[in-house]
């Protein structure tokens, strides 16, 4: 995996091609990524990269928590995640990831939390086709027979059921940067993103896409001041 980015998800709009053609994108901030942590071959048995984003205050976080912080020098931040990359030599030099680690036109998978719904039946939760809606039916958008008619005459484990829906993992793989503002710190990302306004998303350069190679030397990253400026 290559290293990505933690962001905010903004909302949705459409941006217009050179072609008058209107694209619908969601917009992401990421302003406010760090490097936290650099995992080793050596020390750790893996090669990896914890990002964290969002400042928070210290007094909001566990004392473990602030503890690992501070041992390696970073910020409070809300959301902490890792990424795995394939050696030492693919760590980064920098401490302050900025948008530039994208690429327009890059094709990218997007991890977030889909929205939650409720209490849902079946026929929305798991897109059953109900049982017959004419007259005297009662049964329009029901299950229908839930237990065995013979031994052992009970309920299955994981049959499908109402129950609670949403809120679940999504990857969405195979969207397009359709165009970054550094100005603005936010990326343009093609197409829907699981979660609502101001959910949390990662960022990754797309799996079955391969990525342009990443280059994070000191000088290529904005430092912290910079990127608080812009945000």
């Amino acid at each position: 995996m290559s290293i990505g980015l933690i962001g905010k998800k903004i909302g949705m709009t459409r941006v217009y091609t050179e072609d008058g053609v209107a694209v619908a994108v969601t917009v992401i901030d990421v302003s406010d990524n760090q490097f936290l942590q650099k995992k080793t071959q050596e020390k750790d048995g893996y090669s990896a990269i914890q990002v964290g984003f969002d400042e928070q205050k210290e007094s909001r976080l566990t004392k473990a928590k602030n503890g690992h912080i501070k041992a390696n020098g970073g910020d409070p931040k809300k959301r902490i995640r890792e990424f795995r990359v394939t050696d030492d030599a693919a760590l980064p030099e920098v401490d302050h990831p900025g948008i530039n680690l994208f690429e327009e036109d890059q094709w990218v998978d997007v991890i977030g939390t889909s929205k939650g719904k409720g209490f849902q039946g079946v026929v929305k939760r798991y897109n059953f086709g109900g049982l017959p809606a004419a007259h005297g039916s009662m049964m329009h958008r029901r299950p229908g027979g839930i237990g065995a008619g013979t031994w052992p005459g009970r309920v299955w484990k994981n049959k499908k059921m109402p129950g609670r829906h949403g809120q679940y993992r999504k990857t969405i793989q195979n969207l397009k940067i359709v165009a970054k503002r550094e100005e603005d710190n936010v990326l343009l990302i093609s197409g829907a993103i699981p979660g609502s306004k101001g959910s949390y998303v990662m960022i990754r350069p797309a799996v079955k896409h391969p990525a342009p190679e990443q280059n994070l030397k000191a000088g290529d990253a904005p430092s912290k001041d910079d990127s608080a400026d812009k945000a």
